[in-house]
């Protein structure tokens, strides 16, 4: 398990006046699966071209396939920064969104303002058993979405937002 992951520190409801939101931050299978597509792509991609150099130009050239190789440790760092930067809090009005290393993003979507939560999930989230939540507003940019979460805990999530999305649209 990676180490400093992001941990929840409390629900909406130990939430004070003044206090930081209860933040949850992203399972683990995320970061996994990001790391293996990353190695698996740069890792063909510095084997064929390691082939390719050493047939057409000779074998001093194929230590060029060593770039793609650079490029992997380097970006086996930056998603693990990035995986620990994501987070979200569900708090009495609204859902807070957070990410970002160098440039940080937090997005605040009102329920009131949802239309339409979905649970989507493809066919590698699916291999590793990951969901991703997307929510949709009336407005396109507060439209946010949460990766990588375990499916249960998307359709809970999705589950609790439409019925809050619904309570407080019903009060307009």
């Amino acid at each position: 398990m990676e180490t400093g992951s992001p941990q929840n520190t409390g629900t909406a409801g130990d939430e004070r006046a003044g206090d930081e939101p209860g933040w949850t931050g992203l399972p683990p299978g995320l970061l996994r699966m990001r790391r293996l597509l990353l190695v698996v792509w740069l890792g063909l991609l510095a084997i064929g071209l390691g082939l390719l150099l050493g047939l057409l130009a000779g074998p001093g050239w194929a230590a060029f396939s060593a770039l793609p190789l650079a490029l992997m440790a380097w970006g086996w760092v930056m998603l693990g920064r990035n995986w620990r930067s994501w987070r979200y809090a569900e708090r009495a009005d609204d859902l807070l969104i957070s990410r970002g290393v160098l440039w940080r993003e937090e997005t605040v979507v009102p329920y009131g303002r949802m239309q339409l939560v979905e649970v989507t999930s493809g066919p590698v989230e699916r291999h590793f058993g990951l969901a991703s939540v997307q929510l949709h507003t009336a407005a396109a940019a507060t439209d946010a979405t949460i990766p990588g979460l375990d499916p249960a805990e998307a359709e809970r999530l999705r589950d609790r937002l439409t019925e809050l999305g619904e309570a407080r649209s019903a009060g307009l």
